[in-house]
């Protein structure tokens, strides 16, 4: 009996040992990159926790499977909470704390980092980390879906991943990971603008974002909207782990591990069979995405860093000729038109970079040197006959490539901080267009091969210091950028760019915050170089200059520690000038960019005012007692001035009215449901010009009709809405674990309004139609252009 016993006992031990998992990692001071000995970390609400040895490096063992919320403290520094680890049995947590020195003497009322309050940014900032994106329902595991649970942030109800800022138009957000700058984030990326259909970022790879929507440090330039820091993790430095991911429209593998006892290495892959499923559904497009990231660190010494990643995308974009089965009337007079519009497009674009940190006493360099280019390429044959070169619409290629490098030195005292450094950019931008649909406009046909080379320079200095006990914070910086793509841009002392912030501490939770600056972005490349058919660069001619934003920031914000959650509201103005707009349209370019294809390839005139102003409030609640939300509330007006129009009228981003709610509870046995209800205003949009779209000779050099710019923006579409729910199993073994997840987009089915289609009426042979009554004319018609249905994917997740 007694050795029955003791075999019961044995297994049953065995069995306890297997569901416990492991969380180690180092404890440093995040300004010289000293191990900060016999530090606490404890996971919260639990028993569990360690203390840091002589080196920092700690263990806690025996820690259940499950999802934990872990704080590092020290005497003398700030604590800091690092939410929703998730702990499992095939692998160790490997969870490092980075601990800035507090200098205040009244430390009870300082709050703590784990909203991530930054000195340079006191306001304005959000923040998501890695499970947090990667549960969120209806994102796919995509990070610029995920992003629009957030204020102020807006989207659209067809599939694409524009991201709209206060107003602002998708080009005006900046998106650097690892502080290495990565322009392109999304596959079939519209040139000129920052949209597409499908994130290019594995989710699997990223530690956290911080979405700084105002406010922005004097370290960072060329954005007018936002910055977007997204931190990958490290890879381990104990054994290699690989993660595989099935999705509903892609295959992705990830790996990480060491490479010797110095450099760690974060490696993803992802193929799509996107197309395979569309050419199922009959759809008229077949598009095909790959993308690949890496990131190494080496850790050349204590006091020295270097970082590698790579970022890249592979794109093409086909037209399916097939003719479904059962096709109904309205969905064959939409695929011709699809067909008659889509051009065919192979895209890829890369970014890579290094950056190199030397820590000294009170602080370290940071050096980043980068490269980044684009390649897109797009034709369209009238008919999508090939058989001869007279059917060529347009055949467009174009290359952005820019090398990039930026000097910073940050200094740390007690109290006090201060920043400045420099930076320089080269670029060259690649030019084949040939293009008759300007015959109608113009009178003549563009056939250009160009290159054009630019030069982008500019230095920073800031600095941030607490006074009173450190309640109030004052962060003050200016920056100059100068480039020669224009004669006024060439200095800059034209671009002089102040910003100061305050935020003032009422109560141990409750901060006031305000922020003044003025900053400059540069038009996109399309515009900067441009030529016409004698080979001009037009728009250097039109003395073509930075567009300037100038902002006003005041909020409020009430941390509620122990209960992990977080309030805030925030009033905001951006006042716009030097915005670029079309002389041949008489138009703003804010007004475009929410479409595939290519903004300001054109003749411009930096002569458009906008502005954006309105009041966000968030109310935020990290997981606590296995419950977690978001919500958040935004009401903004955007206008921008046309050169044909009198006054502000309403741009294409003019939501006026955004919702989002996003929550989700954990059960026993590991069961996870959420869900997230958005409503959205409806934006305006501008009708098409039916008497000029008619006109065969219009119709036939474009393929599409012609927008009634003389009636910019008058028509609003209603508002739209969209529930999305998500279920999350997952299951964990001793070398490996698995989670299943069943996410279901626009559950009940809503169709938003979208501008309706002008197509040509056709015969059963598919000829379009003349007009009886006007042989010059073809027979046109209004179809309706509903968004939206139901989505769900089934996805699997591996880890071992």
């Amino acid at each position: 009996m007694r050795l029955f016993l003791l075999v019961i006992f044995f297994l049953s031990s065995l069995l306890m040992a297997f569901s416990q998992g492991v969380i180690r990692g180092k404890v440093l001071n995040k300004v010289n990159n000293q191990p900060i000995a016999f530090a606490n970390v404890i996971v919260l609400n639990t028993e569990f926790g360690a203390i840091s040895d002589e080196n920092g490096f700690y263990e806690i063992t025996n820690v259940p499977t499950g999802l934990y919320n872990v704080r590092a403290s020290f005497v003398g520094f700030k604590s800091r909470t690092v939410f929703e680890v998730q702990v499992t049995l095939s692998r160790s947590v490997q969870l490092d704390f980075e601990l800035e020195e507090d200098a205040s003497e009244l430390s009870e009322v300082i709050v703590s980092s784990e909203f991530s309050r930054s000195e340079e940014t006191p306001l304005s900032v959000r923040k998501l980390n890695s499970n947090e994106i990667e549960r969120y329902p209806g994102g796919n595991r995509d990070i610029s879906k995920v992003i629009q649970a957030l204020p102020g942030v807006a989207s659209t109800p067809s599939f694409r991943n524009d991201i709209l800022i206060r107003g602002g138009a998708p080009n005006e957000n900046k998106f650097f990971i690892d502080e290495i700058e990565v322009p392109v984030i999304n596959h079939f990326a519209t040139q000129g603008s920052s949209g597409g259909p499908v994130g290019v970022l594995n989710v699997n790879l990223i530690k956290n974002v911080d979405l700084i929507a105002g406010g922005f440090p004097a370290n960072r330039m060329d954005a007018l909207s936002s910055f977007f820091e997204i931190q990958l993790k490290e890879g381990r430095r104990d054994k290699m782990a690989t993660q595989l991911t099935l999705g509903a429209s892609e295959l992705t593998l990830s790996n990480e591990g060491p490479l010797g006892e110095k450099t760690t290495y974060l490696l993803s892959a992802r193929r799509s069979y996107l197309q395979g499923l569309f050419k199922l559904l009959g759809l008229p497009f077949l598009p095909t995405f790959n993308d690949f990231q890496l990131k190494t660190i080496t850790k050349i010494n204590d006091k020295t860093e270097l970082t590698f990643i790579g970022v890249g995308a592979i794109d093409k974009f086909a037209l399916n000729q097939d003719i479904p089965e059962n096709e109904t009337e309205e969905e064959r007079e939409n695929r011709l038109y699809l067909l008659d519009v889509l051009p065919v497009q192979d895209q890829w674009n890369y970014a890579t970079g290094v950056k190199l940190k030397r820590f000294h006493e009170n602080g370290f360099w940071t050096f980043v040197l980068s490269r980044n280019m684009l390649n897109n390429y797009s034709e369209k044959y009238s008919a999508n006959d090939e058989s001869s070169p007279d059917n060529l619409l347009f055949n467009y290629l174009s290359q952005e490539s820019e090398n990039k490098f930026r000097a910073e030195n940050s200094i740390f005292k007690p109290g006090f901080t201060f920043k400045y450094g420099v930076n320089y950019e080269y670029s060259r931008y690649y030019i084949q267009n040939f293009d008759r649909s300007t015959l109608a406009n113009t009178g003549e046909v563009i056939n250009v091969e160009s290159t054009s080379k630019f030069n982008h320079y500019g230095a920073f200095v800031s600095a941030s210091k607490y006074v009173n006990d450190e309640r109030l914070l004052i962060t003050g910086g200016v920056r100059m950028d100068g480039a020669d793509f224009g004669e006024t841009a060439k200095n800059p002392l034209n671009q002089f760019s102040p910003r100061v912030s305050f935020s003032y501490q009422l109560k141990p939770n409750l901060f006031v915050t305000a922020n003044s600056g003025i900053y400059y972005q540069k038009p996109s490349y399309t515009v900067l170089g441009f030529k016409d058919s004698a080979g001009e660069l037009v728009n250097q001619l039109n003395d073509v200059r930075f567009i300037r934003n100038s902002q006003l920031i005041a909020g409020i914000e009430w941390l509620i520690r122990d209960k992990n959650r977080r309030f805030t509201a925030e009033v905001f103005y951006k006042k716009y000038s030097n915005y670029p707009s079309s002389v041949r349209n008489g138009i703003s370019l804010a007004n475009l960019g929410a479409d595939f294809g290519v903004i300001g390839n054109e003749p411009v005139e930096s002569n458009s005012e906008g502005r954006a102003y309105g009041v966000e409030m968030l109310a935020q609640q990290r997981l606590f007692n296995d419950f977690y939300g978001i919500a958040s509330l935004t009401l903004v007006r955007s206008e921008f001035t046309n050169p044909n129009t009198e006054g502000y009228i309403p741009s294409s981003w003019d939501n006026r009215f955004i919702v989002s709610l996003t929550a989700g509870k954990r059960f026993g046995k590991d069961w996870e449901i959420g869900g997230r209800w958005r409503f959205l205003g409806g934006v305006p949009y501008t009708p098409y010009d039916y008497e000029e779209s008619s006109l065969i000779s219009t119709w036939d050099l474009r393929n599409q009709p012609v927008l009634d710019y003389s009636q910019i923006n008058a028509i609003r579409l209603k508002g739209f809405h969209q529930l999305d729910l998500r279920l999350d199993k997952k299951y964990y073994f001793k070398k490996w674990s698995l989670n299943w997840y069943v996410d279901v987009q626009n559950v009940y089915n809503f169709r938003a309004e979208q501008p309706p289609l002008l197509v040509p009426v056709r015969d059963t042979e598919g000829n379009i139609l003349v007009d009886p009554n006007d042989p010059g004319r073809y027979q046109l018609k209004y179809l309706e252009n509903p968004a939206g249905s139901v989505l769900p994917t089934v996805g699997i997740i591996v880890d071992f």
